[in-house]
């Protein structure tokens, strides 16, 4: 029987790419995230994309949670955590193992597990251990499901201020003194420990920033004027990270670029200047999240000034293999002179972070900066590349 003349099916119209926002985590900065993951999910173009939200408890289960982003803000000087957003205290997300099978799965004690469908990408918001430094992102190679932001090797560097530091060294970037105590070294010998640190400070003078090696949103981090306080600041850094950083005081100002990965490369935004805090010894996270410091968005710097911190901004992400996007921070010494502080392969996202202001004034709204994250990790295939 011919089958020309019988009515034909119209065509399934193309099912729109679904982005699995992951958030929260196990780490100091959970709060921060999930008030970034409460920018991003506000962001994207529900035109061009399903959402799925995902967030990461502080210990460690992975939750299903509403998509509702105005309850991840700060309120009354508190931070948000996945616990108060998930659905659910017992029930449980979980990736795909199978590069061939993309479909997350959501199970609860003494139920039937229930399919949530397929995920095309995500976008993992998570700051610090756990989740910005390699491990989430070796997760989702395994599964085969592409992501937003940097790999493995260059989510592990970015998150590690000594081998940061190391890289940047490698390929000609200037970086300041420093030195670090590693958590052998401290049990072995903590009297021998602390002396490194003072005769580094005989060195180059105080006062001395100790912080953990890696963690990031200047948690745990201590400015410390002389030696009464160098205690109080070792124990404060090491409550999160076993391993520390000890850095000299650079004096100039504190200048950020961001990058981002287009179709033809990295390009670098305006540059940002971050003044001193007028209430905060230094810029920490009580300057950054809860009073808002505010950057003056574009830097006040010379033309020659602007160009060379974009390019340095962008060697930055080339030494460290990044991708997706990068906020490079530098200090301008009184000489002039650029040096590189460190980089974020998963900078602040939230309505007041510089990353999404830089790029603001250089054209490209924050939506549009999501979407643009979005389309280049979905271009990007996971595994040797």
């Amino acid at each position: 029987m011919s089958t020309e003349n019988l009515p034909q099916s119209p065509e399934q119209p193309p099912r729109k790419p679904r982005v699995a926002v992951v958030f929260g985590g196990r780490s100091s900065e959970h709060g921060i995230s999930v008030v970034t993951a409460g920018a991003v999910l506000k962001a994207i173009d529900r035109t061009k994309y399903d959402v799925l939200p995902i967030g990461i408890t502080q210990d460690g289960r992975w939750a299903l949670t509403a998509d509702e982003p105005e309850r991840m803000a700060i309120t009354d000087r508190r931070t948000p955590n996945v616990t108060e957003l998930a659905e659910s205290h017992e029930g449980g997300v979980v990736l795909p193992v199978d590069p061939a099978n993309r479909e997350v799965v959501y199970s609860e004690p003494g139920s039937v597990p229930k399919a949530l469908g397929e995920v095309d990408v995500v976008f993992p918001v998570l700051h610090g251990p756990y989740g910005e430094d390699g491990t989430l992102q070796g997760l989702l190679e395994l599964s085969g499901v592409p992501y937003v932001g940097s790999g493995v090797l260059a989510s592990a560097v970015g998150q590690d201020k000594e081998y940061m530091k190391r890289v940047f060294t490698s390929f000609g970037l200037k970086v300041g003194p420093y030195v670090v105590i590693r958590p052998r070294e401290w049990e072995r010998d903590e009297s021998a420990a602390r002396k490194k640190i003072v005769d580094f400070a005989g060195e180059h003078g105080w006062p001395l920033f100790v912080k953990p090696a890696r963690a990031g949103s200047s948690i745990g981090i201590t400015k410390v004027d002389d030696l009464s306080g160098l205690d109080e600041a070792i124990a404060e850094a090491q409550s999160h990270d076993p391993k520390i950083l000890v850095e000299a005081a650079l004096r100039g100002r504190e200048i950020e670029c961001g990058v981002l990965e287009f179709e033809d490369g990295p390009r670098a935004s305006v540059p940002a200047e971050i003044p001193p805090p007028q209430e905060h010894a230094y810029y920490d996270f009580e300057a950054k999240y809860i009073d808002s410091t505010p950057g003056i968005v574009p830097a006040p710097l010379t033309p020659e000034e602007t160009a060379e911190v974009q390019r340095l901004a962008v060697d930055a992400f080339d030494a460290a293999s990044c991708e997706g996007l990068v906020r490079a921070d530098f200090f301008l010494t009184e000489d002039g002179e650029f040096v590189i502080n460190e980089i974020n392969t998963l900078p602040g996202f939230t309505p007041i972070s510089m990353y999404p202001q830089m790029w603001e004034k250089s054209g490209i709204s924050y939506p549009e900066l999501v979407s643009r994250l979005i389309e280049a990790a979905l271009r990007r295939s996971t595994g040797l590349r």
